[in-house]
Order: C-alpha cells, then sequence, then structure tokens
C-alpha cells in the first residue's frame, strides 16, 4: 500500500507563503525596537511595548479566527487576513507618532495571527493522518528557515539601509505570499449546518477553545515563556559574558539541527507515539537552558542552540500534530488557533514576567531557574496528555498483535 504524499503543490504553496509571513515577524520583531527609539525617541518600556504588542494583536485574532474559520471560509480568511497583513506594512510609512505605530503593530499583528492559523489550519487538513507529525515538521520548517534569515537580514539591513526600505522589502515579501496564497487550492471543512449555525451564534468558552487541544497547548505556555528568554535576552546575554560575535550564529545552528531532525522526529511521532518524542525533548530544552546559564565559551553556546532545536523545535512541531489529532475535523482550525494563543501568550508575557527576575538572579540565574521549570513539565505532560497516549499506545499494539 503507498504511503500518501504530503509534498503536493498546494503544500508546497503555503509552505512558500508562510515562509514569507513568517520571515516578516523575525526581520520586524528583530529591528523594530531599534527603529521606535530612532524614529520617536521611545524608553526602553515604550520599545518592547511596540515588539509585544504584535503579538497581542496576533493572539486577538487567533481567538476570533479560531471560532470563525469555517463560518467564514478558510480560503476567504487566507486572503482577507494577509491584505490586512500588507495594508498595515504600508500604514508603517504613514505613521507619524508612536501612538498611531503601536495602533498599527496591533493591526498587523492581528494579520500575523489570522493568516498563519488559515493557513496551518489547510495544510494540517492536507496532510494525511497517518503522516501527521511527520507533515507537520516538515511544514513548520518554514518559519525555522525565517528563524534564521530574519534576524540576519535585519542586521544587515539596519546597518546598510534605513527603515523605509526595510519597510518596502517587507511589503514586497507580503505580495510574494499573497500572490502564492491565490495558486493554491485551500480545502474547507465539511460541516453539517447545525453545528455551522451554533458556530455562529453563542459565546461559549468551547467558542474560542478546542478543549480537546487545549492540554498539550496549555503545556506550551511555559514552553513559550522559556523561548522568550532566549529569544529576547541572547543578544544581551552574549554581550554580558563577551560571545556577542559568537551569538550571530547561534540561531543558524538551531536552524541547521532543526532541519536535519525535525522530519525525523516527525515520522517517530507517527510511528511510536507522542511520548517517546515528547518527553526526550522537554529534557533537551531543559539542558538547553542549563548549557545556557553555565556558557564560558562559544562552543558550549552554540551547543545550547542545538538543543534548542531538539528541545523548543520538536515540542513546537510535534506538539500541534498532537492537538490537531485530538480534535474533531470540522474543528481543527479551532485546535490550530488553541495551540498558538498557549504558545504564543507564553512568548508574549515571557520577556515581562522575566524582567522582575533578572535584577535579582542575573541571566545565569534565570536560565537555570527556567531550566528547572521546564523540568518539571515532564511530570505536568504526563497527567495532561502523556498517560493517556501510554494508554491509546498499549491499546493499539494489542490490537496489532
Amino acid at each position: 500500500m503507498r504511503e500518501k504524499k504530503i509534498f503536493t503543490k498546494d503544500f508546497i504553496i503555503l509552505f512558500s507563503a508562510s515562509f514569507f509571513v513568517a520571515l516578516i515577524f523575525y526581520l520586524l520583531m528583530t529591528s523594530f525596537a531599534l527603529y521606535t527609539v530612532e524614529r520617536f525617541a521611545a524608553s526602553e518600556s515604550e520599545a518592547g511595548l511596540a515588539a509585544s504588542i504584535f503579538i497581542i494583536g496576533a493572539l486577538f485574532a487567533r481567538l476570533l479566527a479560531g471560532k470563525y474559520i469555517e463560518v467564514i471560509g478558510r480560503k476567504k480568511l487566507l486572503y482577507g487576513s494577509l491584505i490586512l497583513y500588507l495594508v498595515a506594512i504600508l500604514f508603517y510609512f504613514l505613521a507619524n507618532s508612536l501612538s498611531l505605530l503601536l495602533i498599527i503593530r496591533f493591526i498587523h499583528g492581528m494579520g500575523f495571527g489570522a493568516s498563519t492559523t488559515a493557513m496551518s489550519t489547510a495544510v494540517m487538513d492536507m496532510i494525511p493522518y497517518e503522516r501527521k507529525g511527520e507533515g507537520t515538521g516538515y511544514y513548520t520548517l518554514s518559519s525555522v528557515f525565517a528563524t534564521a534569515l530574519g534576524p540576519f537580514l535585519a542586521l544587515y539591513l539596519t546597518q546598510n539601509y534605513d527603515f523605509q526600505t526595510i519597510f518596502i522589502i517587507c511589503t514586497i515579501f507580503t505580495v510574494f505570499s499573497l500572490l502564492l496564497s491565490l495558486f493554491a487550492k485551500i480545502p474547507e471543512a465539511e460541516i453539517f449546518r447545525e453545528k455551522l449555525k451554533k458556530q455562529k451564534s453563542g459565546f461559549h468558552i468551547q467558542d474560542f477553545i478546542e478543549m480537546k487541544a487545549l492540554p498539550i497547548s496549555f503545556m506550551m505556555v511555559i514552553i513559550g515563556i522559556a523561548y522568550a528568554s532566549i529569544v529576547s535576552f541572547i543578544n544581551v546575554y552574549a554581550i554580558e559574558i563577551q560571545l556577542q560575535d559568537i551569538a550571530s550564529l547561534f540561531f543558524i545552528v538551531y536552524a541547521i539541527v532543526l532541519l536535519f531532525t525535525r522530519p525525523i522526529t516527525g515520522r517517530l511521532l507517527d510511528l511510536k507515539g507522542d511520548n517517546i518524542v515528547i518527553y526526550p525533548a522537554i529534557i533537551f530544552l531543559a539542558i538547553c537552558l542549563v548549557l545556557l546559564s553555565q556558557a564560558e565559551n562559544g562552543i558550549v553556546l552554540l551547543l545550547s542552540g542545538a538543543f534548542l532545536a531538539l528541545g523548543f523545535g520538536t515540542l513546537v512541531s510535534s506538539g500541534q500534530a498532537i492537538a490537531v489529532k485530538e480534535a474533531p475535523k470540522e474543528r481543527v482550525g479551532l485546535a490550530v488557533s488553541t495551540f498558538y494563543i498557549c504558545l504564543d501568550g507564553g512568548v508574549g508575557i515571557g520577556p515581562y514576567l522575566i524582567g522582575f527576575i533578572i535584577p535579582f538572579v542575573g541571566f545565569r540565574g534565570m536560565y537555570f531557574i527556567l531550566a528547572l521549570f521546564v523540568f518539571l513539565t515532564v511530570i505536568l505532560y504526563y497527567f495532561l496528555h502523556g498517560k493517556k497516549a501510554a494508554m491509546r499506545r498499549k491499546k493499539q499494539l494489542q490490537e496489532v498483535s
């Protein structure tokens, strides 16, 4: 029996479109604090708000997209949100005050949250159920490439060009994403009229959150906080320990390791079950944070980047695959939204919470404390999903034998 294909024309198109959307996110996230300081003489807290309000906008959009994606239609939501993404970037050229810039950043975040939810939902429906982990691993490589290229591109452009040029490049990337999406056949959910009517009305928690996807998604709040500690503070920390030159390669190592390991871990998830992937990934992320806390040379710092890929990188793709598999087919969009609401929530609130810890324990102490919290997530995962996954796997093996 032949395996169903993952790399269809539509999969490749949406992979490419997702890459450009994510590339803009990482490019601007890395450079926007500098822009607000130079353009509007913003304080550090205001610059931080300009960056984080984008994520708040994305969270808001994911809540609405999760509920209404099947009501509006995946294709309409995707095209509409990408147009919103484009319009927001164009308004950056006109922003003449910090308050207006914050509003534009919030709207831009909404475009990001809605478009990525629509794309992920469509792709999850394209991937064969029995290859969900492997397919999700391949698809999420689009953001991995953006993670590596975005910060490097931001550094190069800010050193050699003005921000008007950066906004022009982001505009071009958004147009690429929109045009690519027009050539993809977006699968729509088959949903009964009664369920569609129910989704249109009411404001119950189930309208915005897929409860079956919540256990694995809830764990991602802690994982997101840990990841935020690295993304937000790795540059400052590297300067403190005098490793700023080698730190520029941190996310390159992260991307290279993930490029080779993510398809393997995704396949392993499909063949051997959830736990054989998730438990080691949590431990690998804890090791990453321990290595960061003890880094005295470039080798240790880059080694922690490799463990970040094995840990956080694996948890994102595998966790999303689990969330989708747990949900009913007609609520896949809501499952994707739920997963990223929790992950983005952790990433968004992380820098704010961590900011209270650093003055007391320093960067090394902060990373070590987070390593302990991440390690304890093993217990949390066991009760939220791991125990059920083990029982399900045992039953499957008994049926086969």
